[in-house]
């Protein structure tokens, strides 16, 4: 079996543009939690949501290439295209070996709602032009990107709500430790727009915290009322340790476990059963026990229940909770299919300044919150190794263990 490390990271996210953005705003607790005007003018029962900045792609990539890429494709180019620099893979690199991609990814609503409304209006499809189709499948990011970079390895989209991110890595881990593949594209994106979140609106899922917008995503906090929509795009580079060696790539972290598991009950609601078993099944592929786990990044969304189970789930398995823990959804709101792979990122830039950033906004904990070891301030503390949580609708479960190299 092959050793799988990562070599390269990008991320573009809420809270900083480029990895040294995002490491200067988690270092300061910086929140990237805004009011939606959009949201409010269709009635939304909340307006919050996590703020992006859109990139201009004029300029950076030709028409053809920019007509198919929906707005969470050009998230995770841009995120990509950082990670390929920080691995030190060219475009030579790409076209003399089978680079493989596997992106999360559980939505494209813009292309689809926008085609639909023209088809309504104009009664002729003929004007949806040659770039709906490719902007509107689920496929679509790792569609693209692999045209784009013209990669040869394996091409794959990952769906798995808001686990995708994670399970891409995971995923993409098991096929390089099998030798199926040496260098892997892994990476999760989410749209942040309203007509793509108005479903979860209507679910009362969402803070209605409207007055103090940095304040609403609360993980673990006693007076937590519901998550906060996010996103953007997060990229990882894998690949075997012998790959990495022999072209002298830097290693950043290796992948020492993966655990999934399902629910198999609510569609909606998670449980605790699953996630202790998504936990158990990593530290058991990476032959350690909680004890040697240095920080655990949180799915925790502050949505009530979800936490209070993540919660109960992480005492059982976790010494009794003493690992130190936070959610950083607490500033960047819930990234969905994003945030198995941004969280990664996170914690390595964590990791390598030997900090955790805080879990903000944890103020008063509960009942089951008050029994873990949660960072509300940014802390100085040596990671050598982290897990990190993704749970997602359906009941899906993922929990990555990653070692700093």
């Amino acid at each position: 079996m092959h050793r799988v490390v990562i070599t390269g990271m990008g991320v573009y996210s809420t809270i900083g543009k480029n990895l040294d953005e995002v490491k200067e705003s988690l270092y300061r607790g910086k929140s990237g939690i805004v009011i939606d005007p959009e949201r409010q003018e269709l009635g939304f029962r909340s307006a919050l949501t996590g703020f992006i900045e859109r990139p201009n792609m004029k300029g950076v990539l030709p028409r053809r290439m920019r007509v198919g890429l929906p707005e969470q494709g050009e998230y995770a180019y841009f995120a990509t295209i950082e990670a390929l620099k920080n691995a030190n893979i060219d475009e030579d690199f790409l076209a003399n070996n089978d680079v493989g991609i596997l992106y999360g990814n559980d939505s494209s609503a813009i292309p689809v709602i926008e085609a639909a409304d023209l088809m309504r209006e104009k009664k002729d499809t003929m004007l949806l032009g040659s770039g709906s189709i490719f902007q509107s499948m689920n496929s679509t990011i790792s569609m693209n990107l692999s045209v784009i970079l013209k990669l040869k390895g394996i091409n794959l989209t990952i769906s798995g709500a808001c686990a995708s991110g994670s399970h891409a890595i995971g995923l993409g881990s098991l096929l390089i430790k099998q030798g199926l593949q040496k260098v892997i594209v892994c990476g999760g994106a989410q749209e942040v727009n309203a007509l793509s979140t108005g479903s979860f609106d209507a679910l009362a899922a969402f803070s209605v915290r409207m007055d103090e917008p940095t304040k609403a995503s609360r993980p673990f906090d006693r007076d937590r009322d519901g998550l906060v929509p996010s996103g953007g795009g997060a990229t990882v580079i894998i690949e075997s340790y012998e790959s990495a060696i022999k072209r002298g790539a830097p290693i950043l972290g290796e992948i020492l476990g993966y655990g999934f598991s399902s629910n198999g009950e609510h569609i909606s609601v998670p449980n605790v059963e699953g996630p202790v078993k998504s936990l158990e099944m990593a530290l058991k592929e990476a032959n350690l026990k909680s004890t040697d786990i240095d920080y655990l990044n949180a799915h925790a969304t502050s949505t009530p229940v979800g936490d209070t189970n993540e919660a109960q789930a992480i005492f059982q398995v976790f010494n009794q909770g003493r690992v130190p823990i936070s959610s950083t959804k607490s500033m960047t709101g819930h990234e969905m299919w994003m945030g198995g792979a941004s969280e990664v990122i996170y914690s390595l830039l964590m990791a390598h300044n030997d900090f955790i950033a805080p879990n903000i906004n944890f103020e008063n904990p509960d009942e089951h919150s008050a029994k873990l070891n949660i960072i509300s301030k940014t802390t100085e503390h040596k990671i050598d190794t982290f897990l990190s949580n993704s749970f997602g609708f359906g009941g899906t479960n993922s929990s990555l263990i990653v070692k700093k190299l």
